[in-house]
């Protein structure tokens, strides 16, 4: 498997002979010019994970990639965009995806709640290879691979990751959706995580636009 990171919770997942590139947001750049893309993956409708100024012009240069994304996003966008709920098994060659969560994580109560995907890439013998939650802390039934893991966010405290990051226990986790940090202080939340996940995981850092092999 290979990642490549493009900034907050955008990353390029080439497994199983698939591209699949998750949540093109405003918070993510160096994206723009990929092409031979095999899917586009949204987990909400939020426009740090999908840029309502850029998604066009990527998906035009990559028409033979299947559109995925939670249910409201899919019925929003319209066209070629696929709802994907929790529960969902898709088949991309040789690359299973399947839909979890469905729900995004509460930000107040007095704000509505919207769907979120969680999408699993695997193999139907290992479906949980690589875990993006977007803005959610579900957790897979399975044993999980690499776990995309958010660092912050207005919606969670970094308890709530550490707890999170336990409760799944990934063979590595890496941390997205910390575009909302100052570089400065960023160490400070990937520091707690790294010290206080679960034994047995290795917490990696792939900065935006590099990339690495899992």
């Amino acid at each position: 498997m290979r990642i490549a990171h493009f900034g907050h919770s955008c990353l390029l997942v080439e497994l199983h002979g698939k591209k699949v590139l998750f949540d093109p947001g405003t918070f993510a750049h160096g994206f723009e010019g990929l092409t031979d893309l095999d899917a586009i993956a949204i987990t909400h409708q939020h426009p740090d994970h999908i840029d309502p100024n850029r998604i066009d012009a990527l998906v035009e240069a990559n028409p033979g990639a299947r559109l995925l994304a939670d249910p409201q996003t899919a019925q929003q966008r319209g066209g070629r965009w696929e709802a994907v709920h929790a529960g969902n098994v898709l088949a991309l060659g040789e690359l299973q995806i399947t839909g979890g969560g469905g729900r995004h994580a509460v930000i107040h109560p007095e704000l509505p709640v919207i769907d979120n995907t969680v999408f699993q890439l695997g193999t139907p013998d290992d479906p949980a290879q690589l875990v993006h939650p977007g803005d959610s802390l579900w957790v897979p039934p399975v044993q999980v691979g690499v776990l995309a893991l958010p660092a912050a966010a207005p919606w969670m405290r970094i308890s709530e990751a550490v707890d999170y990051l336990r409760a799944v226990a990934p063979r590595t986790a890496l941390p997205i959706h910390y575009g909302i940090i100052a570089q400065e202080a960023q160490g400070i939340y990937f520091g707690r995580l790294s010290e206080m996940g679960p034994a047995g995981t290795e917490f990696t850092v792939v900065a935006p636009e590099d990339q690495r092999e899992f």
